[in-house]
C-alpha cells in the first residue's frame, strides 16, 4: 500500500483517473450549491469553463501535486491514527484542511497572468472556505477510493 498522497494520487498509471474523479467532484459540488451564493458560484463556474474549455481538468492536473502536499500532513496523521474515513477526518479538521487547500489556489490565482481568471476567483474567494469545507467529505472519500486501489 502506498504511504503518501503523492504516491497515491500522482502515480502516472492512476493520475488520469484521479484527475477525472476530481473533475467529477468539482462538478458535483458546484451542482449542489443553492441560494444566491450558489447561483454566483454556478454562474462563475460556467463563465470560467466558457472562457477556457477544459480548464477544470487542466487546473486539477496542474494543482494536484500542490494539493497532495497541502493534504499530506493530514493524511499522515489520519493513517497514524488508523482512520477508516478520510472524509470524516478532514471534516473534523475542516478549518485547517480548508486553509491548506485554499493556500494553494490563492497562490496560483495571485500568480495568474489572466485578469479574467483573477476576477472570477476574486468573486468566489469570499465564500471559498465554506465551499471547500463542504467538499471535504467527498474529497476524503475520493482519496480513500484511490488509496484502496493501490
Amino acid at each position: 500500500m502506498a504511504d503518501t498522497l503523492k504516491e497515491i494520487l500522482l502515480d502516472s498509471s492512476r493520475r488520469p483517473a484521479v484527475v477525472s474523479d476530481f473533475e467529477t467532484l468539482v462538478d458535483a459540488e458546484v451542482s449542489d450549491k443553492g441560494g444566491v451564493s450558489g447561483a454566483v458560484v454556478k454562474t462563475s463556474f460556467a463563465a470560467v469553463k466558457k472562457i477556457k474549455p477544459g480548464i477544470i481538468p487542466s487546473a486539477v492536473d496542474t494543482l494536484l501535486p500542490d494539493f497532495a502536499s497541502a493534504l499530506e500532513p493530514f493524511y499522515g496523521d489520519y493513517r497514524a491514527k488508523g482512520g477508516n474515513d478520510f472524509g470524516a477526518y478532514l471534516s473534523s479538521r475542516s478549518d485547517e484542511a480548508s486553509d491548506a487547500l485554499l493556500s494553494v489556489t490563492d497562490s496560483r490565482a495571485e500568480k495568474s497572468s489572466r485578469d479574467s481568471i483573477k476576477k472570477v476567483y476574486g468573486k468566489l474567494r469570499p465564500n471559498g472556505k465554506k465551499n471547500v469545507e463542504e467538499a471535504l467529505p467527498r474529497l476524503g472519500q475520493l482519496i480513500d477510493k484511490h488509496a484502496a486501489a493501490v
